[in-house]
């Protein structure tokens, strides 16, 4: 496994439970296959979380190859998204506190 931060692993964990976000996204920004995800995931997460999330990427629910995936879905990420840096919670939601 590459060396990876805590933020990026946590960064990559997030991207990989979100259905919308492909595994190509994953290779783009962090250079992992979709295997290493696979592999990071099973190493990070209890083994009843893991089997949940591999039968979710299975199921057809998520959208997490891009050939399934239908030509309306055309980005990585929600236009509403902001540009992601570290994580950081955006401007918006620490008005709503």
């Amino acid at each position: 496994m590459k060396n990876l931060s805590i933020e990026q692993i946590d960064r990559i964990i997030e991207m990989a439970w979100e259905d919308r976000t492909p595994f190509e996204a994953i290779k783009y920004q962090f250079s992992l296959s979709e295997s290493e995800v696979i592999q990071l995931m099973r190493l990070q997460l209890k083994q009843s979380s893991f089997k949940l999330w591999r039968k979710r990427v299975n199921s057809g629910i998520s959208k997490k190859h891009l050939l399934k995936r239908s030509a309306v879905i055309n980005r990585f990420k929600c236009r509403r998204q902001r540009t992601i840096s570290l994580n950081k919670i955006s401007k918006r939601s620490k008005n709503l506190k």
